[in-house]
């Protein structure tokens, strides 16, 4: 049997949390593996029900974590007499007492737009913050024994960054426990989707920040309610564009005045944060999703859209293209006329939206959980024996 230890200390948010709910579960049933996972104590209640998993629960603010890990996670690694280590949030122990697998899954590190973005709303410290944590998970890729990222091209990325290989294991997806549960959407949510029948309907999967590029987005309303006249346009966000309400220290107060001075406030549904077991229901109550993001390792939303059987208009990065290939029609990513002519081609015409419906329904039988979980768990099997 073999021993792994999980740290899942930076699932907070996002894709970190999405990876946990998804593997950990798998990992416990797998009779081969006895796993000891690092959590937060909020993961850990959600993760109740893994049976044959020890939990490790170490709290500690974001800027403590790094050197937490460092200092403490060593010692956890050896008490529980792990065989691997596999660190799940980008950056990897210096001196790890085991063979290290590192999942690094946060390309902001690598992204010029990012820093380019920071620059123009005055961030300094956040882009001081984004240099001196890519410089730390550029040194993790020397630290661990393996790298793997999610997706063809974020390896490429990173291979070109670090100069070191990468190795490209898909993230997955599991349709049955992500529409399994039919618990209802709280009543003002449900009402705000009623509000919007009859309309097209976009969806953005996201809580605000600045690189899923809400701003474009935001721009590209009048234009499509242009093209679009008489029928109306409603984009639903699964956030609430107010300081405070989202993780992080995104400010969406930018966004919010954007809103004000076009006038598209009644085109802009905010549902606010939904839960990751009801997100079906909102997915199943729009008709095209759309992501103006510019820069991404994976994008989760881009396979639970094509399992709703959404259509999708992505902003032109080469992860989305290897994510949904003929699924999507793609744009200049701050574009905004670019994104209107994508959404507008279609939502008129129903040939090329059956055709996308159909070549994403093939796209999401690619990405497995159970796969990555086992493609994982081969790869510390030769790490270990090529350490003994």
């Amino acid at each position: 049997m073999m021993r792994l230890f999980v740290n899942c200390l930076s699932a907070s948010a996002g894709g970190g949390l999405t990876y946990a709910r998804n593997v950990i579960p798998l990992m416990a049933g797998d009779p081969d593996l006895r796993v000891t996972v690092a959590v937060s104590a909020g993961l850990r209640q959600e993760l109740a029900n893994c049976s044959n998993v020890d939990f490790v629960e170490i709290e500690s603010s974001p800027g403590r974590r790094f050197w937490l890990e460092q200092s403490q996670l060593p010692l956890l690694i050896r008490k529980a007499q792990s065989d691997i280590l596999l660190s799940a949030g980008n950056f990897a122990l210096r001196n790890a007492p085991v063979p290290q697998i590192l999942l690094s899954r946060n390309s902001l590190y690598t992204s010029s737009d990012f820093y380019r973005d920071l620059a123009s709303r005055g961030e300094y410290r956040a882009w001081l913050d984004t240099r001196l944590k890519g410089w730390l998970a550029r040194k993790s890729t020397e630290w661990a024994d393996v790298t793997v990222a999610p997706s063809a091209a974020f390896a490429h990325e990173l291979e070109q960054w670090t100069g070191r290989p990468i190795r490209a294991i898909y993230h997955g997806f599991d349709s049955h426990t992500f529409s399994s549960d039919e618990s209802p959407l709280t009543e003002d949510v449900v009402q705000k989707l009623r509000d919007a029948e009859g309309a097209l309907r976009l969806l953005f999967v996201s809580h605000y920040n600045y690189y899923r590029n809400f701003e474009t987005l935001l721009k590209a309303l009048p234009l499509l309610q242009e093209r679009l006249a008489p029928r109306p346009v409603r984009l639903l966000l699964t956030c609430k564009l107010v300081k405070g309400r989202n993780p992080g220290s995104y400010n969406p107060e930018k966004a919010a005045k954007l809103i004000q001075e076009m006038g598209v406030s009644e085109m802009v549904v905010e549902l606010g944060s939904i839960p990751y077991a009801r997100l079906h229901h909102v997915y199943r109550n729009a008709d095209i999703y759309v992501t103006p993001a510019y820069t991404e390792t994976f994008a989760h939303p881009l396979v639970e859209a094509m399992a709703s059987r959404l259509p999708i208009a992505a902003s032109d990065l080469p992860v989305h293209r290897e994510i949904c290939g003929d699924a999507a029609v793609y744009f200049p990513r701050f574009s905004a006329e670019g994104l209107a002519t994508a959404v507008a081609q279609v939502a008129g015409c129903p040939d090329q939206r059956r055709g996308m419906l159909d070549a994403g329904t093939v796209r999401v039988s690619q990405f497995s959980w159970k796969t990555h979980v086992q493609e994982i768990a081969s790869l510390a099997r030769t790490l270990i024996d090529q350490r003994i």
